[in-house]
């Protein structure tokens, strides 16, 4: 799917500009996900603590582009978290076996859930602790240094620590090329233990091929896990059918559980027999004999469990993963398409270099062009400053994300964007850039 014809191809039908509010009511009103969008609270612009309201009507909804930091809360999450503090105060200890979700085993209730959405069994998946701590468990199970094999491959900007050297990079780009991440694999292989990837790199939005890499480190004899934090609920994973050896995902971002939330992790099912925790909790035994002297541990991911799951962060995730459960992660990637395409084509419209008036600011889109190695978000690379530019914006009802010096990374999710808040940014960006010129 190509989505930059889109709003010409509209326009024409429309017998309007293809750069017309027009476009993108038209393209709201045959969006098929655009009842999701009803499922979610979005927050009004007099309510956002930036927005100077003699700029903007305060009673419009935001412009929220953010949810590659923090998802939008699901409506139906104060009404679980009210049952869940309703059953504490009328049951106390024995919620832990009563009621809707029982506290004892309620993670293992959404499991499936989250599962669908990582393309992996249900039996694969864990709901437990925070990103970096399933990070740390995961890796000191499957990073079996040797002598000869001892090395961890990362891209670069991921952590501080081991990562693809920047001279790996083609001189003026800021994403990785797969055949160069591909070529490092099979020079250096014999001696990487892990390759530890990102499945979205956070800071340019780039979608990395996790197959090619996966197949690519298994030919060599690595094991390969992701750090799938910006691409669970964003783009389509296959976890299990690539042969992914182990991940780890957030789930605030586009799983709008709320900050802080519960994460997920992911072991193969292959793993299941021969790859034990490195450290143990007694949540990671069978709930049968988990009270007992001599209790099971559990095999595979469910086994890597240390203390029982927080009920009160079990709650916005359910309610936020039944909304994902009303449509599939083919129809949001299809929209999510569309939507990033239409973002791509307005910005490449309004705001591309132009020799001829070399004074005007510009923005070059740092993420790939490629559709099929972005998810949704766009790393917008500003010729000037970007602090007045993101404080104007931010006065006018916009909320996104800044990198200083020069980048914006603007996010629209196909889960309760529209169109038109793609629309109404581009307007708002425009009095922003005029507003912070003049000042």
């Amino acid at each position: 799917m190509n989505p930059k014809p889109l709003a010409p191809k509209v326009s024409a039908s429309l017998g309007c500009s293809p750069t017309s509010a027009e476009v993108a009511s038209y393209l709201d009103k045959h969006d098929k996900l655009r009842h999701l969008r009803e499922k979610f609270l979005v927050p009004r612009i007099a309510d956002l603590p930036p927005s100077d309201l003699s700029l903007v009507d305060g009673t419009k909804d935001c412009i929220y582009l953010v949810g590659n930091s923090l998802g939008l809360q699901p409506k139906m999450a104060r009404k679980y978290l009210d049952e869940e503090l309703e059953k504490w105060a009328k049951m106390g200890v024995h919620g832990h076996e009563k009621g809707l979700r029982p506290w004892a085993w309620a993670e293992n209730t959404i499991e499936n859930l989250m599962a669908n959405i990582v393309g992996a069994k249900t039996e694969e998946v864990a709901l437990m602790n925070g990103l970096t701590v399933n990070l740390h468990l995961l890796l000191l199970s499957f990073y079996k240094p040797t002598a000869t094999r001892h090395k961890i491959l990362l891209e670069d900007k991921a952590f501080p620590s081991d990562h693809v050297s920047k001279e790996q990079l083609v001189p003026g780009e800021e994403t990785l090329r797969t055949e160069d991440i591909l070529e490092v694999i099979e020079k250096e292989g014999d001696s990487i233990a892990v390759v530890m990837f990102s499945g979205v790199q956070y800071y340019t939005g780039q979608l990395f091929n996790m197959a090619a890499i996966t197949e690519a480190g298994h030919r060599k004899g690595c094991y390969v896990g992701f750090d799938c934090a910006h691409a669970a609920g964003n783009v389509e994973l296959r976890l299990h059918d690539w042969g992914v050896d182990f991940a780890c995902w957030c789930s605030y971002k586009y799983l709008n559980s709320g900050a802080g939330g519960i994460a997920g992790a992911f072991v193969h099912e292959k793993h299941k027999d021969t790859i034990k925790p490195a450290l143990l909790g007694w949540w990671g035994h069978d709930l049968n004999t988990r009270f007992q002297a001599k209790s099971e541990l559990l095999s595979g991911v469910s086994g890597f469990r240390l203390s029982n799951q927080p009920i009160l962060l079990i709650c916005p995730l359910q309610a936020s993963l039944e909304v994902f459960h009303m449509t599939s992660m083919q129809a949001i990637r299809r929209k999510s398409l569309l939507l990033t395409g239409y973002l791509e084509y307005l910005i490449q419209h309004y705001y591309s270099e132009d020799p001829n008036q070399p004074h005007k600011p510009h923005v070059r889109i740092i993420t790939p062009l490629d559709p099929e190695q972005r998810g949704c978000q766009l790393s917008l690379c500003f010729s000037v400053p970007i602090r007045k530019i993101f404080e104007e914006i931010q006065k006018r009802g916009v909320t996104c994300d800044m990198r200083e010096p020069s980048v914006l990374r603007i996010t629209p999710v196909p889960l309760y964007n529209s169109f038109s808040d793609v629309h109404r940014f581009i307007e708002t960006l425009g009095l922003a850039l005029a507003s912070s010129i003049r000042v």
